[in-house]
């Protein structure tokens, strides 16, 4: 069957609360394939972490140089990526980030064949700067397709579909790649099946080049932003100059490193003897139960957002993160393995609901406040980093306590920062 010829795309504004809205469906559905896409390819890290760990004899600080090389990406691109779609569009910037994030799947076939971690680690970067042109290209267009007053709750919905990649990749993951690693005492670095990475990744980006091609056949709204809001660029030099925006900036940060810490250690958490002493392949497996409950959260939130407010949701789910990782690291077996799954319900309202509490009222400011935002997506760098170097220290219980501190900064943003104030 022929695809659509492509149409000039539909030039809306923003509709403000009250209004009749215009049907965004399409453009909300088509949106759906990019956050399942990147969330996909972000989860993989967690069965990536484990697989090279065992090939190089990594410690816990150098294996987290994956997520250090793969969100330190969000640092240096998001900007330039958020001044990206403001001269090329929404539409044009996520198909470039679909593009690019294909070409880092495809280097991971050479990088595999040397067996050169250096050469994974820049595979990830690559790959890496195409989803944060994703993320800063995706998010703010889906709050701006609607009302604000439902900009979480359209958020939320679409990152649950995102959920669904991060709830599918470790499944997969755990049969294609964790499955090709030998028992204990055999020489690893010699027998490990390298086309375990080389054809799951080759797979993921021929899809995304797929996806890329079939968006540009469709028609999505171009977005023209209100130019008589509080925040205006008649009344503000740039975006960061807002408090709201400013501690969201952080409150992203300690978010995303916390669910990244957790996300990428359930596997090893999972093997200490005094846990549940699993192997990789089983313990890669349970990995699916974290994030999958992160996408019921996140079907769930998107009618709770509806009805309650924002801030406070975010605050509650962040008080819940604190005492599930405090059980789960003061018990052992099957209660500190489902307790710590359990954070997945939690984190699942936090990432949209920081975003468009951030976002809230910055009119024309939004691509650059959606880059600033982006880029403290950076915290899924260094955050783990850190973690890994607690891990390597006083031992894998005691790194728990770093998620613990960036949830009780999200507890407080959602009840005190996230308030709107004038100009600092």
């Amino acid at each position: 069957m022929a695809l659509p010829v492509a149409q000039p795309a539909a030039r809306v504004s923003p509709v403000p609360d009250g209004a009749a809205a215009p049907r965004y469906t399409s453009a909300l559905a088509a949106l759906t394939v990019l956050f399942f896409s990147f969330g996909f390819i972000t989860v993989l890290n967690d069965i990536l972490i484990p697989y090279l760990k065992a090939i190089f004899h990594l410690s816990y600080t150098q294996a987290n140089l994956i997520n250090f090389c793969f969100f330190g990406a969000f640092l240096l691109v998001s900007i330039p990526a958020g001044k990206l779609v403001e001269r090329v569009g929404y539409k044009r910037g996520i198909m470039l980030g679909f593009a690019v994030a294909a070409l880092g799947c495809f280097l991971f076939y050479p990088a595999a064949a040397s067996r050169s971690y250096g050469l994974f680690l820049g595979a990830l970067f690559v790959l890496a700067s195409g989803v944060t042109l994703l993320q800063v290209a995706g998010n703010p267009y889906v709050a701006i397709l609607g009302p604000p007053a439902s900009a979480s709750a359209r958020l939320t919905l679409t990152q649950a579909f995102n959920s669904l990649g991060t709830t599918v990749a470790p499944l997969l993951g755990a049969v294609l790649i964790l499955s090709k690693l030998p028992k204990l005492g055999t020489p690893a670095a010699q027998v490990i099946d390298v086309s375990a990475v080389q054809l799951p990744y080759l797979g993921i980006g021929v899809t995304l080049l797929v996806i890329c091609f079939i968006l540009s056949r469709l028609r999505l709204p171009v977005i023209e932003h209100a130019t008589d809001g509080p925040y205006t660029e008649e009344k503000v030099r740039r975006a960061w100059h807002y408090p709201h925006l400013a501690l969201g900036v952080v409150a992203i940060f300690a978010y995303v490193g916390a669910e990244v810490s957790i996300g990428s250690h359930i596997v090893s958490y999972l093997g200490l003897p005094n846990v549940m002493n699993m192997l990789p392949k089983v313990a890669g497996s349970q990995v699916s139960y974290y994030w999958g409950a992160a996408m019921v959260g996140r079907f769930m939130g998107a009618a709770l957002l509806n009805k309650f407010r924002p801030a406070y949701l975010l605050a509650f789910n962040a008080l819940g993160a604190v005492a599930l990782v405090l059980i789960s690291i003061s018990t052992s077996g099957p209660v500190a393995m489902w307790c710590l799954l359990a954070v997945g319900l939690m984190n699942s309202l936090m990432f949209s609901t920081i975003f468009t509490l951030a976002l809230a009222g910055l009119g024309r400011l939004t691509e650059e406040a959606s880059g600033l935002l982006c880029t403290a997506i950076v915290g899924g760098a260094v955050i783990p980093l850190a973690f890994g170097a607690i891990a390597d220290g006083p031992g894998l219980r005691w790194a728990f306590a770093l998620p613990v501190t960036c949830y009780l900064y999200i507890t407080w943003y959602g009840l005190r920062g996230s308030r709107q104030r004038a100009q600092a």
